[in-house]
C-alpha cells in the first residue's frame, strides 16, 4: 500500500477517485461537485473544497472555481492513472490483510488505547475501513485480527458481543509509528517481548538460547524473561534521559541474562526486577511504564508465592 502521504494511501482520497471514476464514466465532460460525495458517502467531518484542493495539488484532478460557490473537479490523466492503480492494487490480497491489520490496529490505539475490551466489527463503520477504495469486509477483518492476536498485540475477550482489547505490546507498537509487520519482523535492542515463551516441556525458546525452568526449586523464569524483553523494546520511548535509559537497558540485560541461567537464583531475579521497578517509577510516567511496573509487580508477587 502507498504511503498515507499519497491519494492512493489515503482511505477517504481513494475512496472518492474511485466516485469520480464513476461519476466521470456517466458524464465524461462534466465537471463535478463533491459535495455529493460528502452527502453520499455520509462523510460529514469532510469539507469539500479541501477535498478538492488535496486532489489538485497532487495533479489528479483540475479545479474550475465560481465565485462564492464550492469548487467542481475534472479528472486528469494524472487521476486515471492513479485510479487504474487502485483498481489492481486492490486485488492484491496480501497488501488488503496488511493495510487490515495496520488500520484497525491503528483504530484500536486511537478509540480504545487504554485496554478497554472493544466491539472489532465497529472498525468496519469508520472511514478508514477502506483499502485501494473498496470496503473492507468481515471475513478480511476477522483474519486481520487472528494475525494481531497471533502476535500478542490484541487480546479476545470472551464477552457477548465478542470484544478485543490492545495488549502493552500492542501499545509498545502503535507509539512506534511503523507498520505492524515492521514491529513483528524488524529486530530489536534486547529480548523482544513474544520472542520468549515455553514450549510443552517447560524450555523457554528465546533467539539465541535455550534454558530449562529449574522447576524442582519451584522457579518459573518465565515472567522475569518477559518483563526484561519488554524493558528493552520499549525503552527509546519511555522518555528518559540518556544516562537513566542506558541504566534501565543494562539491569534488564542483567534480569535476562540471570533469568535464561540454568539455575536462576530467586535472589537475583529479586533484586533485577526490584530495581527495573524502582527506576521505571522514578524516572518515568507514560503507558509502557505503567505496564512495565505492572509487569515487574506480577514476577515477583509468583517469586514470593
Amino acid at each position: 500500500m502507498p504511503g498515507r502521504d499519497t491519494a492512493e494511501g489515503d482511505p477517504t482520497l481513494a475512496r472518492l477517485l474511485v466516485w469520480l471514476d464513476e461519476q466521470a464514466q456517466q458524464n465524461p465532460s462534466h465537471y463535478i461537485d463533491l459535495t455529493r460525495f460528502v452527502e453520499e458517502q455520509q462523510l460529514p467531518d469532510e469539507n469539500p473544497a479541501v477535498l478538492a484542493f488535496e486532489l489538485e495539488q497532487r495533479d489528479l484532478v483540475s479545479v474550475v472555481r465560481g465565485m462564492g460557490e464550492l469548487p467542481q473537479v475534472h479528472l486528469t490523466d494524472a487521476g486515471r492513472a492513479a485510479i487504474h492503480r487502485l483498481k489492481k492494487l486492490r486485488l492484491d490480497r496480501a497488501a488488503r490483510l496488511r493495510y487490515t491489520m495496520d488500520a484497525f490496529h491503528r483504530w484500536l490505539f486511537d478509540t480504545a488505547g487504554d485496554q478497554k475490551p472493544i466491539n472489532p466489527v465497529l472498525f468496519l463503520t469508520t472511514p478508514a475501513a477502506y483499502f485501494a477504495g473498496s470496503e473492507i469486509t468481515g471475513t478480511e477483518l476477522f483474519e486481520a485480527l487472528a494475525h494481531l492476536a497471533q502476535h500478542q498485540l490484541i487480546e479476545h475477550i470472551d464477552t457477548e458481543p465478542p470484544t478485543v482489547a490492545i495488549t502493552p505490546q500492542g501499545v509498545s507498537c502503535a507509539l512506534t509509528g511503523g507498520s505492524v509487520q515492521d514491529h513483528v519482523s524488524q529486530p530489536r535492542p534486547g529480548t523482544t517481548y513474544n520472542n520468549y515463551m515455553p514450549n510443552a516441556k517447560g524450555v523457554i525458546i528465546g533467539e539465541q538460547q535455550h534454558f530449562a525452568q529449574n522447576v524442582t526449586e519451584g522457579i518459573d523464569p518465565t515472567l522475569f524473561v518477559q518483563l526484561a524483553g519488554y524493558i528493552g523494546q520499549v525503552s527509546p520511548i519511555l522518555g528518559m534521559p540518556d544516562e537513566d535509559r542506558v541504566e534501565l537497558e543494562r539491569v534488564a540485560e542483567d534480569l535476562h541474562a540471570e533469568a535464561t541461567s540454568r539455575n536462576p537464583e530467586p535472589g537475583r531475579l529479586r533484586q533485577f526486577a526490584t530495581q527495573l521497578k524502582d527506576k521505571l517509577l522514578e524516572g518515568a510516567s507514560t503507558m509502557a511504564a505503567t505496564q512495565g511496573i505492572q509487569m515487574a509487580e506480577q514476577a515477583l508477587g509468583g517469586l514470593m508465592q
